[in-house]
């Protein structure tokens, strides 16, 4: 986005976490589901998620206890966001 021009406010929430509100509202404006956004590779992941039937409520929980385990960058525009993961998906925000 630097690339194009397009000014932006980065929120590193691996450092700045998010309440369990700020998460679900922010994966609400993207249309996803916790378990969508889940970093599978992580020892967090193996630790608190893996193998067991968490509700959504409950899985927002532990994300927003272990910020490690949201995939990044979740890239927000007005009251849309996106996962950016690949980049090309920016397009559903308006950004070529």
């Amino acid at each position: 986005m630097t690339e194009k021009g397009i000014q932006f406010e980065s929120v590193d929430y691996t450092k700045e976490p998010l309440s369990p509100s700020e998460l679900k509202r922010l994966l609400q404006s993207a249309g996803l589901k916790p378990q969508e956004v889940l970093r599978k590779n992580e020892d967090a992941y193996r630790q608190h998620v893996a193998g067991k039937d968490l509700s959504d409520e409950h899985l927002i929980s532990v994300m927003t206890e272990h910020p490690e385990l949201i995939q990044r960058p979740i890239v927000m525009r007005g009251s849309k966001a996106v996962l950016a993961r690949p980049t090309d998906k920016l397009s559903e925000l308006g950004i070529e």
